[in-house]
């Protein structure tokens, strides 16, 4: 659930999902740092603004009610496709991904087969306004449909900048609160992996779900995401909290957690938080004051194996959260690897999806292939971290396992979904 919210000029990443998350900084606690060592580090973190996707959500407005028909596209014809990257700052982290971007986006270019792409480049920096200018040139310029921008109110102006010429955008945000109209976020968002983890949750004995999240508009969202997929998947609302995003916040909040939630006989706490944030807190505070981890399930919305070092916390053994199809995941990052001799960026893998999408598009022989009827076709598209589809309200629907943490590894306990209408969706 690559996390692409908004807030400042780092990306945010995770996602891929689960979405989503913070970008990884920092590391899990050494065995027996105390309470007050993770909380200093969460203080520290915070105040370096390295607060993970659940801090930085930053809504933009719906780039509009209606959708693109698209250009047509004669069978064989050369397919222009713009690509919106946040290069031309100077700043390593953006132009790394910048780079990321372009070399997954050529890298499917190449595997496609039966179709011809013409893939443009245009470096957006940060910047909304230079992303809606960039796009406005790429219409120019022939281009047929658009993938990128990475961030919110970046893909939000590239949007609007093309509604009126009858292109679609496929954004690499996952900010869902942009998406509509002609604009699709690839990104995996919080609902998608709250429905997932909820509707694993009730078939399996720890359904009764109370939630913590922290009082910031990303842990608001994660949490009416989450009550969102309780209600629509047979589970039950045992009870809610918050608490700040402060090492003060966490600190003070944690028994009244683990009180409600023990009172409320809750099988499942499903927390928003994750590692760039209070999650190392929690995952320490929340047993230690009762909420034994052995009787309530805890459940993550983000990733919880990004660092790696996560997976050692012990609060979090025996804990699930969701995350892409393994195999083709870890397909791509060895061909990126051997292609390019670098690990791909976290998020470089939706510029390989987009590619992949449009050449199957491409392929179909309809005349419209880019129209949003043909994005939104039910069978969906193989990417690189397993099934995914494109839906008419601009999110995108992937296929995710279910993993459970394990002596500091990541078990798989329900493998991702292979086509749409199974388990786990």
């Amino acid at each position: 659930m690559f996390a692409i919210f908004r807030a400042s000029r780092k990306p945010v990443t995770g996602p891929a999902a689960g979405p989503a998350t913070g970008t990884a900084i920092g590391s899990a606690p050494r065995s027996g740092q105390t309470a007050e060592g993770l909380a200093a580090r969460l203080g520290r973190l915070a105040r370096r603004g390295a607060l993970g996707a659940s801090a930085l959500w930053l809504a933009a407005c719906d780039p509009g009610a209606m959708g693109a028909n698209g250009p047509s596209v004669g069978r064989g014809e050369t397919v222009q496709v713009a690509l919106l990257v946040p290069g031309g700052t100077g700043d390593a982290t953006e132009e790394l991904l910048a780079r990321n971007l372009r070399q997954a986006a050529e890298l499917a270019v190449k595997d496609l087969q039966g179709v011809t792409i013409d893939l443009r480049s245009y470096d957006t920096g940060t910047s909304p306004a230079a992303a809606g200018a960039a796009a406005v040139r790429a219409a120019d310029e022939g281009a047929m449909i658009i993938l990128g921008p990475v961030y919110a109110e970046a893909a939000n102006a590239a949007g609007l900048a093309v509604r009126g010429r009858g292109i679609n955008v496929l954004s690499f945000s996952n900010n869902t609160e942009i998406a509509g109209g002609n604009l699709y976020v690839l990104g995996n968002s919080f609902q998608n992996s709250a429905n997932r983890l909820a509707a694993y949750a009730a078939r399996n004995g720890h359904g009764r779900i109370f939630v913590a999240s922290e009082r910031t508009a990303g842990g608001e969202a994660g949490r009416r995401a989450i009550e969102s997929a309780i209600a629509g998947t047979g589970a039950s609302l045992a009870g809610q909290a918050s608490y700040d995003f402060s090492q003060q916040g966490v600190m003070s909040a944690a028994p009244s957690i683990a009180s409600q939630a023990g009172a409320a006989g809750a099988t499942g706490l499903f927390l928003t938080a994750d590692t760039a944030g209070a999650l190392p807190l929690l995952a320490q505070l929340l047993p230690e004051n009762g909420l034994s981890p052995n009787v309530v399930k805890y459940i993550g919305l983000t990733r919880w194996d990004i660092p790696s070092q996560t997976l050692a916390l012990p609060g979090l053994q025996g804990g699930w959260f969701a995350l892409p199809d393994p195999g083709p995941s870890q397909q791509f990052a060895s061909r990126y690897q051997s292609a390019y001799g670098e690990a791909p960026h976290p998020i470089a893998g939706l510029a390989y999806d987009g590619i992949a999408a449009i050449g199957a598009l491409a392929k179909s022989g309809r005349p419209n292939p880019f129209s949003t009827a043909s994005l939104t076709q039910g069978a969906g598209f193989v990417g690189t971290g397993g099934v995914f589809r494109l839906r008419a309200d601009g999110s995108t629907e992937r296929a995710l396992a279910v993993a459970e943490i394990r002596d500091n590894r990541v078990a798989i306990i329900d493998p991702a979904p292979r086509s749409f209408g199974g388990a786990g969706f």
